[in-house]
C-alpha cells in the first residue's frame, strides 16, 4: 500500500509537500498567489514571530476568490515560477 502523498517514479517514492494558506491574488489566468504563514521562535530571545511566504500556484478549481483558505501541493513545474498546485479549498 502506498500513501496518498507518495508517487512512485523510477522505483523511488517521492513525497509531495502540502501546505495550507490563503489566496491573496487571483489576477492571473489559472494561477493564484497563496500566502503561507509559519511561526518561528527567536533563538536568543525566545519570542514567537510570524513569517509569511508567497507561493504562485496552478489553479484548476473554479470560483477561488481572495481570502479563501486552500491546500497546495508541490508538483511539476508549470512555468518558470509556478511549482505548486491547488489541491482543495477548505
Amino acid at each position: 500500500m502506498t500513501d496518498n502523498n507518495s508517487v512512485k517514479s523510477n522505483g523511488v517514492n517521492k513525497i509531495h509537500r502540502k501546505l495550507t494558506g490563503r489566496v491573496i491574488s487571483d489576477k492571473m489566468t489559472k494561477t493564484v498567489i497563496v500566502e503561507v504563514d509559519s511561526v518561528k521562535v527567536h533563538p536568543k530571545y525566545h519570542k514567537r514571530y510570524t513569517v509569511s511566504k508567497k507561493y504562485p500556484s496552478h489553479n484548476d478549481l473554479e470560483g477561488l476568490k481572495i481570502g479563501d483558505k486552500v491546500i497546495i501541493e508541490e508538483s511539476r513545474p508549470y512555468s518558470k515560477t509556478v511549482n505548486w498546485k491547488v489541491v482543495s479549498k477548505i
